[in-house]
């Protein structure tokens, strides 16, 4: 039996391919793709401008989506969402990205999966394909119908939203990690002494 869903998931890889190559689709495209990127962005930091620009590449906007919204001031989440959008826009403008085809929103946590695919539809603005390696994000949007692809992989190991909170919180380099006006922002606020009077996760963290 088809898969329901074949038909849309064509349909996505369709657009993608029309935006890079109008005239092998009949000329002069009429649509806009526009593609989600999820994260907490605890903080944004340069891998994940790098990503947010090649996902640019493919499409025409992409959505930033700022989970966890309603968490701040936790060793795992210690900036707000406010907060949060600050840094992610002063990146982009950093990256020398065009902030007009960039929309950031914040998403609190629903808590239950089974939604969680029509909670986050009610903040974002509409959205065609959705990028991500989180396999339940990954499964919960296939599920929904949507076409899903891995987020691209730009130094991991380096750029590590956990690791520039541990740096921040031992008060070593971070600053590297991030891009210059975000740098300057999270002196602003005072990052290193939040992080340090918040304190140590009580366990491992796992936040990208």
């Amino acid at each position: 039996m088809r898969n329901p869903k074949e038909k849309y998931l064509k349909a996505a890889d369709y657009l993608i391919a029309a935006r890079r190559n109008p005239t092998a689709f009949g000329g002069k495209r009429n649509f806009m793709i526009r593609g989600l990127f999820l994260g907490k962005f605890q903080p944004f930091h340069i891998g994940h401008l790098e990503v947010a620009k090649v996902i640019l590449g493919e499409v025409d906007e992409i959505v930033l989506a700022i989970g966890s919204a309603q968490f701040s001031y936790t060793p795992e989440n210690p900036f707000t969402a406010g907060e949060r959008i600050e840094i992610a826009r002063r990146s982009l403008l950093d990256g020398g990205v065009d902030l007009r085809h960039c929309l950031i929103v914040p998403v609190p946590d629903v808590g239950t999966h089974s939604i969680w695919v029509s909670y986050v539809k009610t903040f974002c603005p509409k959205f065609d394909v959705v990028y991500s390696n989180n396999n339940l994000v990954r499964t919960l949007f296939i599920e929904a119908g949507y076409q899903v692809k891995p987020s691209p992989l730009f130094n991991r190991e380096k750029y590590s939203s956990a690791e520039i909170r541990r740096r921040m919180r031992e008060k070593k380099d971070w600053r590297s990690l991030v891009s210059q006006s975000a740098a300057a922002y999270l002196e602003e606020i005072d990052s290193e002494s939040r992080l340090s009077e918040i304190g140590a996760p009580t366990q491992e963290e796992h936040t990208p």
